[in-house]
């Protein structure tokens, strides 16, 4: 019987920035842009007093402001939160080695091959964190990653809940649709309108109806999904598919230059990103957003993979010739994509060049 645990961090940022700051305890608390709730930003996270107020991640830091003005607006100190990130995921791996990290706050275990109760082993992993970083996490096990992932949410914050799949009729199914992962507000609202509103109800409609509703692939998704059906693995190490940086502008621009050092910035911090990672890729792909949120992409793919500043930044430029400037910018970003490893490329030239 599989055993997998899925970890995620109770309201990580800003309980970071309560653990640094006592004084906010208590308070409502957003995190998201330069902390500035007048800016286009986004909020990153909210502690939970701020959710009462409906505040939530991604929504604009302007709403946010406008739900709850006495909120503590923060800027996000990645760094900070990385460090203990790496803090909580070390206690992970002295479980098991088969961890999967999955964002900077959350994380798979596989318990399949721990001789010991999976209540026991989540306590000891949850004590643990406390003790080294001062926070609480929410942990869910059940016989695959969907259903730990689903776990771990129903007793937010500081909850520890364990789940069969004899579970699945009595604990999933009357739950909201949108608790099932991958139902977005699209998906969601797509679901209501067909008068889908829990798990349940999507796990009574026959396979044909769901895919002619959502097309092959999702409609199978679903229909496996709200069942408590999943065979992913536990993944120790993957590979990124695209590295990409944005820029959304403090107030729409017109202006070629600033639009110009955008593109180029973009670029820059992308390639520093390969750098820093050790790839290069084929396809450098423009992002462009105008001030009514009409967003436009352009791509062009090379013959050669490359980690050359100056090749993505000329490759985004000649993009963004094909894009019509008629309205103002909100948003740039550059994408590179296509994407394998530096050294990979070096010992396939030189076993070429020794046959």
């Amino acid at each position: 019987m599989r055993r997998i645990l899925h970890l995620d961090m109770d309201a990580f940022f800003a309980a970071v920035e309560e653990r640094r700051n006592p004084g906010l305890r208590g308070k409502p608390v957003v995190i998201g842009g330069g902390g500035d709730p007048a800016s286009r930003g986004v909020v990153a996270t909210a502690s939970y007093e701020a959710r009462k107020y409906g505040i939530h991640s991604a929504m604009p830091l302007r709403r946010a402001y406008r739900l709850c003005p006495r909120a503590v607006f923060l800027p996000v100190d990645y760094d900070e939160y990385l460090r203990y990130s790496v803090l909580f995921k070390a206690v992970l791996q002295r479980f098991s080695p088969a961890m999967e990290d999955v964002g900077i706050d959350e994380a798979y275990l596989d318990l399949s091959g721990i001789d010991r109760p999976s209540r026991e082993i989540a306590a000891e992993i949850k004590k643990q964190i406390l003790d080294e970083t001062g926070l609480t996490c929410s942990i869910g096990i059940a016989p695959n990653k969907l259903l730990a992932k689903i776990a771990s949410d129903l007793q937010k914050p500081d909850g520890l809940t364990v789940l069969s799949e004899e579970d699945v009729p009595p604990r999933i199914w009357p739950l909201p649709a949108r608790k099932l992962p991958g139902v977005g507000p699209k998906a969601e609202a797509h679901l209501k309108r067909i008068g889908v509103e829990t798990i349940g109800q999507i796990a009574a409609l026959p396979l044909g109806r769901l895919t002619e509703e959502f097309g092959q692939s999702w409609g199978r998704g679903l229909y496996d999904a709200s069942r408590g059906i999943d065979d992913r693995l536990v993944v120790t190490h993957w590979e990124p598919r695209s590295m990409s940086r944005e820029t959304t502008f403090a107030s729409d621009v017109r202006n070629w230059q600033a639009i110009a050092r955008a593109t180029a910035e973009a670029a820059k911090d992308v390639v520093a990103a390969l750098h820093q990672d050790g790839y290069r890729g084929r396809t450098v792909t423009l992002k462009i957003r105008f001030s009514d949120f009409e967003t436009h992409t352009r791509s062009i793919s090379l013959k050669e993979p490359t980690d050359s500043e100056e090749t993505v930044r000329r490759t985004a430029f000649e993009c963004l010739k094909k894009v019509e400037l008629k309205k103002r910018v909100r948003l740039i970003g550059v994408r590179v994509s296509n994407l394998e490893k530096a050294e990979d490329r070096v010992r396939g030239s030189g076993a070429g060049e020794e046959r």
